[in-house]
């Protein structure tokens, strides 16, 4: 199967909610629309989408979103459908992150993983990230729900 980064299109929205939703990702306290289009008023050139370019109807299968701060790059919502986990698709997204990030003088890229989410800080650890032994804190703003 072949695969297609491309930059995030309003067109994509649905599908990505729903591949949020089936990597579970999105949580109640959080609007994956809003959170779309918040990204879109920042740096929308750093939200990819992965399609199968073997379907005709080319449907998207993978999904991240990344920034930068002028300080740190992070990588958000990362996620690749749950049939096609390990099969390199998120490689290609953290690889092509880390070469935009790069480009736009990021020194360090940054990215958290829920607690007790294993298998996917083994995924990121060999990567070569390691835990930075932070503390992720978070104040809510504008409420969502």
């Amino acid at each position: 199967m072949q695969h297609v980064l491309r930059v995030f299109t309003p067109a994509d929205t649905e599908s990505v909610v729903a591949l949020w939703e089936a990597c579970g990702l999105v949580r109640p306290w959080n609007d994956p629309r809003r959170d779309i289009a918040r990204k879109l008023s920042v740096q929308p050139e750093l939200f990819l989408v992965a399609e199968d370019a073997d379907d005709p109807d080319r449907p998207v299968v993978g999904a991240g979103m990344a920034g930068f701060d002028g300080h740190r790059g992070w990588v958000n919502y990362l996620a690749v459908r749950p049939n096609l986990q390990g099969s390199g698709l998120g490689r290609a997204f953290m690889t092509e992150f880390e070469r935009l990030l790069t480009d736009l003088g990021c020194p360090k890229l940054n990215l958290q993983v829920r607690a007790g989410n294993e298998r996917v800080i083994g995924f990121y650890e060999s990567l070569g990230y390691a835990d930075d032994r932070t503390v992720s804190l978070g104040k809510r703003l504008i409420p969502d729900a």
